[in-house]
């Protein structure tokens, strides 16, 4: 399916991943021109992407960048039990493949390549900047699942309990937790939104779905010290479902030469979307503004492609100089 209006292009996709599930993609483009850069779309726990990161997805491509979400197994309109996470590392993996395939199209070879990650999406960047160190251009972390609060953080055995009970009844709904959508999003109509929307997931977190998201903060956690790509964070001041003094400890922490953090005072989880007006203008005019300081603007050719054209005229001129210069000297007769 195909949407078109004055500034960019929507469209839609399923693609059949090896483990035979169906995965739904989605991309916004901008219209009439091309790129600055490629942005891939992380989605959180329970949403997806069409829908509930549409406002991401249409305020990147108007401000030039193609941008490409996938829904995770079990969320959206991707195949698998809804708000089920078999294995935290798999859908890590099917983002990655995806995600390197649309890089790997020629006419996005030379393109610069960014992530975006909301919450657990931030947890499932850091993993696939993991995956490949040097591959991404840099990543953009909105209030990133990447640790859990120590004040939060289960009793190794508790951790062990739900582990056994995982592989014994891994699809149940019994981890008891609260309404995340009352406190995540400061907005009403937002909350309708996502309670109205069919694709996102609203139940009690399954025992296996609340294992692999606890194993993968704890992962993440270890090794926070091993980020090294460029990245922007920004977190509200009042979230309480990630903990924004992790998102600090992650910019302390990382290896990163090129990294920033915005803390957005009395904002909430839900930044992109679920805040009055002015606010997610703020937090889209900082993430277009890094954004445009680290891609090519008016032109989506590489650094490395540019310089490999200016010096090709270069020494074309110097040619042409040098053929100038012969002609003029005089043979001696």
């Amino acid at each position: 399916m195909a949407q078109d209006n004055e500034y960019i292009r929507y469209e839609e996709e399923f693609i059949t991943i090896p483990r035979g599930l169906e995965l739904f993609t989605c991309r916004w483009l901008p219209k009439n021109k091309e790129p600055k850069a490629l942005i891939f779309l992380c989605h959180g726990y329970g949403v997806e992407c069409s829908i509930y990161m549409k406002e991401t997805g249409t305020r990147l491509a108007k401000a030039g960048y193609a941008v490409y979400g996938l829904d995770n197994e079990g969320h959206g309109k991707s195949s698998g039990l809804q708000g089920y996470v078999p294995s935290f590392n798999a859908l890590v993996d099917d983002c990655s493949n995806y995600f390197m395939s649309i890089c790997e199209r020629q006419e996005n070879k030379m393109k610069q390549r960014f992530l975006l990650g909301e919450s657990m999406g931030g947890a499932m960047v850091l993993l696939l900047h993991r995956k490949e160190p040097t591959f991404w251009n840099g990543a953009i972390l909105v209030a990133p699942m990447c640790k859990i609060a120590d004040e939060m953080k289960p009793h190794p055995l508790v951790v062990s309990v739900l582990t056994k009970l995982s592989n014994i009844i891994p699809k149940w709904k019994i981890v008891p937790t609260q309404d995340i959508i009352d406190v995540a999003f400061k907005n009403p109509e937002k909350r309708e939104e996502i309670r109205s929307n069919p694709y996102c997931y609203k139940g009690k977190p399954r025992v296996k779905t609340a294992v692999e998201l606890l194993l993968a903060s704890l992962d993440i956690e270890k090794n926070l010290h091993q980020v090294s790509l460029p990245f922007l964070i920004v977190h509200g001041g009042d979230d309480i479902v990630t903990d924004p003094s992790v998102s600090k400890l992650l910019y302390e922490s990382a290896l990163s030469k090129d990294k920033t953090f915005k803390l957005y005072p009395g904002m909430w989880h839900g930044l992109t979307s679920g805040e009055p007006p002015e606010n997610i203008e703020l937090v889209f005019a900082d993430i277009v503004a890094w954004l445009d300081e680290r891609a090519p603007i008016g032109d989506s050719r590489s650094e490395i492609e540019q310089k490999s054209k200016h010096d090709a005229h270069f020494s074309e001129m110097q040619g042409k100089k040098m053929l100038e210069d012969a002609q003029q000297i005089e043979v001696p007769r």
